[in-house]
C-alpha cells in the first residue's frame, strides 16, 4: 500500500519536475543559468554603449556660429571662402548620413529587443506557474511522500539511496529558483536595454533635425555671401573677369583629364577598348523638381551679358541621389572651388559625362560604374547658390548638349 502510494506520488513529482524543467527536461539546469548570465552581461554592455553613444551625439553637433566666425577672415577670397565653408558642408551631410544609419540601425535593434523581452516575459511566467504548482505539491504531499519513500527502504543502503533522491529533489529546486531569478533579471534589462536604445533613437532623431539645420544656415550663408559679392557693381568687372578664369580653369581641368585618358588608352591601343554604344542615358537627377538652368547660350543673371551654359542644372533635395548617366569607368572624382565636389566619367568614344556641386561622392577614380548606378548626393559645394546638379556632357573634347543623350 504504502509503495503504490509512493510511486503514484513520485511520478505526479516527475510530472511537475518536467513542466517546471520546460521543453527539454534534460537540458543543464546550470547550462541555463549560465546562459542567462552571460545574456544579461551582454545587454548590460549594449545598455552602457547607447548611454555611452548618446553623450557623443549630444556634444558633437555641428557649430554653426564658430564656422561662419572663423570665416570672416575669408570672406575677401572668394574662392578661398567657398572651400573653407564646403569642407564644413561635407562634414554635416557625413554627420547627417551616420545619424540617418544610426536611426535605421536602433529601429532593427528596438525590434529585436522588444521580441526578446517579450519570449523572456513568457518564459518567466511560465517558469512562475510552474514553481507555483511545484510549491502546491508539496506542501500537500511532501512530507508524506518523503516519509513514504524512506518507509519503503528494504535496507540500510536503500534508505541512503533514497535520502539521495530526496537530496536530489531539494537541489532541483534551489537550481529551478536560481534559474527564475536570473530569468527574472534578465527581463529587467530587457526593459532597460529597450529604454535605452529608445532614448538613444529619440536624440538621434532630433540630431539629424539639427544638423540638417546647420546644413541649411550655412548653405544660406554660402549664398548670401556668395550674391553680396557677386551685386556689388564695384567687382562687376572683376567679376566677370573671374567668371571667364573659372569657366577657363574648368575647362583646362576637364582638357587635362580627358588627355591624360587619351594617353592611356594610346598606351594600351592593343587591347580591347570602351565603346559607347549609343544607348539613351539615364536621367542623373531621380529627384529634381526642375531644370533651373539650361544648357546653350543665356544672358548671366548677375553679370547681365551672354555667356555660354556648358550643362543642364537640375534642382533637387540636397543629399539626394545622383546616378551615373551610362555605364563606364570614373575619370575624377574630386574637389574644386568652382565644381565643388564632382565626377567624370568615361563613357568610351571620347564621349564623357560630368557631375557637378555634389554634396557627397560614393565612387574613387578608376572605378568601373553601371547605368542608373548611385555615384554622389546632390549638394551645394563650389560656386553654387543651391543645391542643384549641374551635368554636363563633352563629346571629342566639346561640350555637347547634355538633351541629345537623355530622353526629355
Amino acid at each position: 500500500m504504502y509503495l503504490k502510494r509512493f510511486r503514484k506520488g513520485f511520478a505526479l513529482l516527475l510530472v511537475v519536475c518536467i513542466l517546471a524543467a520546460g521543453a527539454n527536461p534534460f537540458v543543464s539546469h546550470a547550462d541555463q543559468v549560465s546562459d542567462l548570465k552571460q545574456s544579461i552581461a551582454d545587454k548590460q554592455e549594449a545598455i552602457d554603449e547607447a548611454n555611452k553613444l548618446k553623450k557623443q551625439l549630444q556634444s558633437g553637433l555641428t557649430d554653426v556660429k564658430n564656422i561662419i566666425s572663423g570665416l570672416e577672415k575669408s570672406k575677401n577670397n572668394l574662392a578661398a571662402y567657398i572651400s573653407e565653408l564646403d569642407t564644413s558642408l561635407s562634414l554635416a551631410q557625413e554627420k547627417i548620413l551616420e545619424l540617418t544609419t544610426l536611426i535605421t540601425d536602433k529601429e532593427a535593434e528596438i525590434k529585436k529587443t522588444t521580441e526578446e523581452l517579450n519570449e523572456a516575459i513568457q518564459t518567466e511566467q511560465n517558469q512562475y506557474e510552474a514553481m507555483k504548482n511545484r510549491i502546491r505539491f508539496m506542501y500537500e504531499q511532501g512530507e508524506t511522500m518523503y516519509l513514504e519513500l524512506l518507509m519503503s527502504a528494504q535496507s540500510f543502503g536503500d534508505v541512503l539511496n533514497k535520502a539521495d533522491y530526496i537530496e536530489e529533489l531539494s537541489a532541483y529546486d534551489r537550481r529551478m529558483l536560481e534559474e527564475y531569478q536570473a530569468t527574472r533579471e534578465y527581463v529587467e534589462v530587457c526593459k532597460a536595454q529597450l529604454e535605452a536604445e529608445q532614448v538613444l533613437l529619440e536624440e538621434a532623431k532630433k540630431d539629424v533635425e539639427a544638423e540638417q539645420q546647420a546644413l541649411e544656415t550655412l548653405i544660406a550663408e554660402k549664398e548670401k555671401e556668395i550674391a553680396a559679392y557677386e551685386n556689388d557693381i564695384n567687382n562687376r568687372e572683376k567679376l566677370l573677369k573671374e567668371y571667364e578664369a573659372e569657366i577657363a580653369a574648368q575647362n583646362a581641368e576637364i582638357k587635362a583629364l580627358e588627355d591624360a585618358v587619351a594617353a592611356e588608352k594610346a598606351a594600351l591601343a592593343a587591347a580591347t577598348q570602351r565603346k559607347y554604344d549609343g544607348g539613351i542615358f539615364a536621367w542623373p537627377a531621380p529627384s529634381y523638381t526642375r531644370i533651373s538652368d539650361d544648357y546653350g547660350y543665356r544672358i548671366h543673371p548677375i553679370l547681365k551679358v551672354q555667356k555660354f551654359h556648358n550643362g543642364v542644372d537640375m534642382a533637387a533635395p540636397g543629399g539626394s541621389p545622383i546616378l551615373a548617366a551610362y555605364d563606364g569607368t570614373v575619370v575624377s572624382a574630386a574637389y574644386s572651388s568652382t565644381m565643388g565636389n564632382y565626377i567624370m566619367i568615361d563613357h568610351g568614344d571620347n564621349l564623357y559625362t560630368i557631375y557637378m556641386h555634389a554634396s557627397a561622392l560614393y565612387v574613387s577614380k578608376g572605378q568601373e560604374v553601371v547605368k542608373g548606378q548611385k555615384i554622389a548626393a546632390v549638394g551645394s559645394t563650389g560656386r553654387s547658390t543651391g543645391n542643384h546638379l549641374h551635368f554636363s556632357v563633352r563629346l571629342n573634347g566639346s561640350y555637347v548638349s547634355p538633351w541629345n543623350y537623355l530622353s526629355s
